[in-house]
């Protein structure tokens, strides 16, 4: 689309051209930006914010950069899409405070900039395919709604939401841009969502990782981070102490290569060939050789070569002697590796060898298995991923955690720390061990002195395609194949921790949802939302948990051991007693043991404060469920309503005992603080009340 103002200015009503674009930001200090300048609003091509802004560590170089060509490159676009920049990058500019126009308080990021950089060319794109007027001054709010109607319907409602807030966006500048916008508001009344028809849902859009990839990727990776890792260390540190003692100099390598075959406990290395034909001597490998006669492989044509030299060939035929003879192996740089057992029933080594020439394709595997780890159990998104450094790892109220920086929404970039298990520390280690970055974990080896980023989803794949490549021998299950990303694991992870007692506060600040109610928001709930992929597996897993549980309390029961207090325990014992009782009658063992128990069908559910016997046959009873509303839809008890002092389901655990305790204690000092005020005194007062009741319980047993 050609573009001629009728006015012939191309110059801004509102910015000059020597103005920059980034204004009321930290930038960085020039020491970390030699020969980078900030941006001016008169740059037509892109605004580049390298060494100007700190980049996030998951983006390379050009996606920091906001680029106006194509489309854009034609002046009065090039003038618009600037100015939008520019009222985004600055909504506090002092002439947007005169013209009135009010956007917000917070600059958008170099990423949003972009993002609407590439809507503006869909619109051209739109406007040109539609036969609009050349100016978009002469467009109306019937064509913006235009735009919204002829988008593709396989477009998501987040797209769509998207394309909506845009145009309003632009809508909402229009008297600061040069070239004009429609000023009418499109939709007047309708929320983005409403103008998409997205249907409100609390579960996030990202889909979990189904059940059959993530056991076989987890495993995989704990694989190569726990026990092959070792492995691979030793063989770099091996080849490192080589190449550090050999010489760049052929002198002596007969007498040399002499020695080294005089010693019978020295073997020729070679390659590892499946299906070498009988009588067919394996293919040296002539680098190795060469490093372990102590001479650099690059002079290996010098030592070995054929067509070198008299002493090349005889040097040569030596060693091809020693092969026919049975004096080779191809166990490569080091020996003993760990042993695995593969799925033909075989037993050996993990790997047919460790050669120089595997290094580097295990040192990016073990980088990768180490960031997939991290990013399955910690829960943290793939730009927090990046963000590790180097010693992050800390203690963290008497936890380990890893402190890195949070990304979505928070403009501040504030440290955060992230709870973590040992093998997340395990992982973190090694990645530190093997990252050449200056700064950082997870970055590429190639370019170690740049801070070009590595990306999160091509590890993934390329670390699934190493697994399947070498799983016959390393003894793992090939990864079935499906799209996995890195922001899947935080799902994943989010929607098996679920499972757990309590697990929305810990999920809050876990994923850094932290809201007023119960210290998580909707987003918490969203994370953690079932999937029907899961769902018979988790169903099956918690089953299994629960009767472990339940065989415990049994065992311990017979042994004579109290193992709870209230109504509900003293249910669970008689039908313990039942049990043990038609065992002896029938003179049955263990197996007999269990599967009673299994039929008893005994429903408990075990918590962090009692152990409710709700009965969904018989809900009659629950105190949880007396005079109130049972939401759309639940089933089971309500545990936010529990009353462990007075509910005939609940049964106090040996467990809790101390938690009630603690907190009558703990509420009883607190009646010791001057000046509370009597609402408060009678809260404390109710909750320790309800402590000794429920400690009555305990001491009634023993009585």
């Amino acid at each position: 689309m050609t573009i001629n103002d009728p006015a012939g200015r191309l110059t801004s009503l509102l910015f000059r051209d020597d103005e920059p674009v980034l204004q009321g930001r930290a930038l960085l200090s020039a020491a970390r930006r030699p020969g980078a300048g900030v941006p001016l609003f008169g740059d037509t091509d892109s605004w580049d914010c390298n060494g100007v802004l700190r980049r996030p560590a998951n983006l390379k170089a050009n996606e920091w950069q906001v680029p106006f060509t194509v489309e854009l490159a034609e002046p009065f676009w090039n003038l618009l899409a600037r100015e939008m920049a520019m009222v985004m990058a600055n909504p506090q500019h002092e002439a947007l405070q005169k013209a009135g126009i009010y956007l917000g308080d917070t600059p958008a990021s170099v990423s949003t900039l972009r993002g609407a950089v590439y809507q503006l060319r869909a619109v051209i794109n739109w406007a040109d395919d539609a036969g609009l007027p050349p100016n978009p001054r002469e467009w109306t709010a019937t064509d913006l709604k235009r735009r919204v109607k002829t988008l593709d319907a396989s477009l998501s409602a987040a797209s769509v939401i998207g394309i909506v807030s845009f145009i309003r966006r632009m809508v909402r500048m229009s008297s600061a841009l040069s070239g004009g916008w429609p000023a009418e508001e499109p939709w007047p009344g309708k929320s983005a969502k409403a103008v998409a028809k997205a249907t409100r849902t609390d579960v996030v859009s990202t889909k979990p990782i189904p059940p059959e990839i993530w056991f076989t990727m987890v495993r995989a990776a704990w694989a190569y981070v726990h026990t092959f890792a070792p492995d691979v260390l030793r063989a770099i540190r091996r080849r490192d102490e080589l190449l550090r003692s050999a010489r760049a100099s052929i002198i002596d390598a007969s007498h040399t290569l002499d020695t080294w075959l005089a010693n019978p406990t020295n073997q020729v290395p070679v390659h590892y060939a499946r299906d070498l034909p009988a009588g067919h001597p394996p293919a040296v490998n002539w680098p190795l050789m060469t490093l372990l006669l102590g001479i650099v492989p690059t002079l290996q044509g010098a030592v070995f070569g054929a067509r070198q030299s008299a002493l090349a060939w005889s040097r040569r035929a030596a060693v091809l002697e020693a092969v026919e003879q049975g004096r080779y192996t191809h166990q490569g740089l080091v020996e003993d590796l760990a042993q695995v057992t593969r799925s033909d029933g075989s037993t050996g080594p993990w790997h047919p060898g460790i050669q120089q020439g595997h290094i580097e394709y295990l040192r990016t595997a073990l980088r990768n298995a180490a960031f997939l780890l991290v990013a399955a159990l910690s829960m943290m998104r793939d730009s927090e991923l990046h963000e590790i450094g180097r010693g992050c790892i800390v203690e963290h109220y008497n936890t380990p955690a890893v402190a890195s920086t949070l990304q979505k929404g928070h403009p501040n970039r504030p440290r955060k720390h992230w709870w973590i298990t040992e093998p997340v520390v395990e992982a973190i280690e090694l990645a530190d061990s093997l990252s050449l970055h200056a700064e950082r974990v997870f970055a590429p080896f190639k370019r170690p002195k740049t801070s070009e980023a590595i990306d999160g989803a091509l590890m993934i794949d390329s670390f699934t395609r190493f697994v399947n490549a070498h799983a016959a021998w390393s003894g793992l299950d090939p990864i079935p194949a499906g799209r996995v990303r890195p922001h899947m694991f935080r799902r994943t992870m989010a929607m098996l921790t679920d499972q757990f007692a309590g697990s929305e506060i810990a999920l809050g600040i876990q994923l850094k949802h932290i809201a007023t109610r119960a210290l998580a928001n909707r987003s918490t709930r969203g994370y953690a939302a079932p999937d029907e992929a899961w769902a018979k597996h988790l169903e099956g897993a918690i089953e299994a948990a629960r009767f472990r549980r339940l065989r415990t309390l049994y065992n311990e029961h017979k042994d004579g051991k109290t193992i709870g207090y209230g109504p509900g325990a003293d249910r669970v014992k008689q039908a313990f007693d039942d049990i043990e009782d038609t065992v002896r009658a029938r003179g049955g063992d263990s197996r007999v043991e269990e599967d009673l128990l299994r039929k008893a069908r005994i429903t408990i559910r075990f918590g962090a404060l009692n152990n409710c016997l709700f009965d969904p046959s018989n809900p009659s009873g629950a105190i949880c469920l007396e005079n109130t509303v049972i939401p759309e839809g639940h089933t089971g008890p309500l545990d936010w309503r529990c009353r462990p002092d007075r509910c005939h389901n609940s049964m106090i655990g040996i467990e809790h005992v101390p938690i009630y305790d603690a907190h009558r204690r703990e509420q009883l000092k607190l009646l010791e603080t001057p000046g509370l005020p009597s609402l408060r005194k009678d809260l404390i007062c109710r909750e320790v009340e309800r402590a000794e009741a429920v400690l009555k319980l305990t001491s009634q047993e023993e009585t």
